[in-house]
């Protein structure tokens, strides 16, 4: 499992329009939020203003909340609905999308949130990466360019591309493995998964 800090109530977060308390709640959620958001709605962008606006309405009516039992189940089934929502907007599939959130889990809101934060822990790795091994990498894992398409653009062999990404990835085992914010335990297939996907 994942060794972090756990919020209780949202009542304890927004009492009296706490700034400070807002802004650690905002910061603690808003990467992984963003990545569930854009599982669904494939833009980064739209991404971030559904996930701005999830958190707008929750300092807005943070009366209406302070009942809320669990904030992270809260806030991934907000941002989910939200993004489905959008979705509908463009393509009519209401009933399918619908039957998506009505049978989403807090078992499944748990798995979610741990494998967002390994994405996050990973995102923060790819940057504390070599500069060139970090271009080569991002290259071929974000914008989906194979080795000749790097080769061509940067003007190196293929060899030296897969030697950059074959150390990014040695890199990336060990940061994984080794950073505190995970448990030993959870260095698993998921893990593993992760970072060969990304």
């Amino acid at each position: 499992m994942l060794v972090k800090k756990t919020v209780d109530n949202i009542g304890q977060i927004l009492d009296k329009g706490n700034t400070e308390a807002f802004t650690n709640f905002y910061t603690q959620f808003f990467k992984k939020l963003l990545i569930e958001s854009e599982k669904y709605v494939k833009d980064i962008h739209v991404a971030e203003e559904i996930v701005q606006d999830v958190f707008l309405k929750i300092w807005e009516k943070s009366e209406d909340l302070i009942n809320v039992k669990s904030v992270k189940s809260y806030l991934y089934r907000a941002v989910i609905n939200s993004s489905i929502n959008f979705i509908n907007r463009q393509r009519n599939l209401e009933q399918h999308h619908q039957k998506i959130i009505n049978e989403f889990t807090e078992g499944q809101v748990e798995d979610l949130d741990e494998e967002n934060e390994l994405i996050v822990i990973l995102f923060d790795e790819i940057e504390k990466l070599p500069p060139k091994c970090k271009e080569i990498f991002k290259m071929n894992r974000f914008e989906r360019l194979k080795y000749k398409e790097i080769a061509l653009k940067l003007d190196i062999s293929e060899r030296t591309v897969e030697n950059h990404i074959a150390n990014a990835l040695k890199i990336l085992r060990e940061a994984m493995l080794n950073n505190k914010k995970i448990d030993s335990s959870s260095y698993n297939f998921k893990v593993l998964k992760i970072l060969f996907l990304y």
